[in-house]
Formats: structure tokens, C-alpha cells, sequence
């Protein structure tokens, strides 16, 4: 019985493995940005459907930087870097509003489809929409549905706007907002964010590994 019951884990396990990877797989190729519709989509595809087998988002995210490792290398890692040098010229551009780079240019998984995303906090409802007005930058106004913590829910102000063939993604929260990042949709932690200072330290230590990875 225990050796039954073992053989159908180990079953489980490799097909949480393969719809990750499929999911990842779906992610890096085809652009899509929803974990959980990457999980549905590649469970239909490979005709796997108990719940068991779901893997979780953080499996997915693993097999993404896998995938993109493997397959995308060098365009990835190139890609990566011109986002993250915009996202620091757009952190210094909102400094007024403590701006913290969030998302895939900051965990590394960003691929020509993401966006650069960034927190801003302030208590003036237009204040961000009037910095962006004064330097004639065109932005398109939507609304963001942002965990706080596990009690705590709102809809926020994003604001959406190109500029050196990127995409750039401003949420609006308010500034007490700043003690504790709201919560990340892939594993209900508080999201990680980085201040300028942070992501060009960050840039610094993969230039160094690159060199020393290169060397």
C-alpha cells in the first residue's frame, strides 16, 4: 500500500514538473503574463486535470528562468539589461515619488513583452498625473485592483505610456504604502521592490558576474 501510494506521488511530481515547464514554456514564448491562465492553458494542452498536478507559481517562475537560461540566453540577458538601465533613468525621472522598480525587469524573468513596472507613493490624487503633463508625456489612465495585506484590498490609479520602444507601467499608492510593498499575485508575499540606489547595485554585481562568469 505505501509503495502504491508512493508510485502515485512520484506520478504527481512529474506531472507538476512537465506543466510547469510547459506553462514556462508558454510564458516565454507566446507572452503570456498570467501565471494562472499559463497553468490552464498548458494543463489543457498536455491533458492533465486533477488539481494535484497544478504546480505552483513559484515552480513556474523556477522553470521560466530555466527555459529562458537555456533557450533565450543571450537575447534574454540583453533585453533584461536595456529594461533595467530604462527603469533606472525612470526612477530617477519619478525620484519625487519614492519610485521602486517591481516585477520581471527586477526578479530577472523580463522578456520583450514586459513592461517596466514601477510604485509610486503619493497622498495627491494628481500629482503624478501632472508630473507626467509637465514633461508632455502622453499616459493612458487605468485602474489596478492591489492587495495591501491579506485584510486590506483596493483599486489604485496606473498609468501607462511609452518611451524608448518600451512599455512603462506606473501604479499609484499611497505613501504609507512605502512601509510594506503590497501583496504579489504569484505568491501572496510582499512584493519585492528596488529604490535606484538598490537596482544599480543590483546591475553592478551581474556585470561582475558576467565578467567573472566570462573570464
Amino acid at each position: 500500500m505505501h509503495h502504491a501510494r508512493q508510485h502515485a506521488q512520484t506520478r504527481t511530481n512529474e506531472r507538476r514538473r512537465r506543466l510547469a515547464h510547459e506553462a514556462a514554456r508558454l510564458m516565454a514564448e507566446g507572452g503570456i503574463r498570467d501565471y494562472h491562465q499559463a497553468k490552464l492553458k498548458a494543463a489543457d494542452r498536455l491533458g492533465i486535470h486533477d488539481d494535484a498536478s497544478l504546480p505552483r507559481n513559484r515552480e513556474i517562475e523556477d522553470a521560466l528562468r530555466e527555459y529562458q537560461r537555456l533557450f533565450q540566453g543571450d537575447a534574454q540577458a540583453s533585453g533584461l539589461r536595456q529594461r533595467r538601465e530604462a527603469a533606472l533613468r525612470a526612477l530617477e525621472f519619478f525620484a519625487a515619488f519614492d519610485a521602486r522598480l517591481v516585477g520581471p525587469v527586477l526578479d530577472g524573468t523580463a522578456d520583450r513583452h514586459s513592461p517596466v513596472a514601477l510604485h509610486l507613493y503619493t497622498d495627491e490624487v494628481d500629482a503624478v498625473a501632472r508630473h507626467l503633463d509637465q514633461h508632455a508625456i502622453p499616459a493612458e489612465a487605468r485602474s489596478r485592483r492591489v492587495r495591501f495585506d491579506r485584510e486590506r484590498a483596493g483599486d489604485v490609479t496606473v498609468w501607462v505610456f511609452s518611451a524608448e520602444d518600451l512599455t512603462f507601467d506606473l501604479t499609484v499608492l499611497p505613501r504609507d504604502a512605502l512601509r510594506q510593498a503590497p501583496l504579489s499575485s504569484i505568491d501572496e508575499k510582499p512584493m519585492k521592490r528596488a529604490s535606484a540606489v538598490q537596482l544599480r547595485a543590483l546591475m553592478l554585481d551581474d556585470e561582475i558576474a558576467g565578467y567573472e562568469a566570462g573570464g
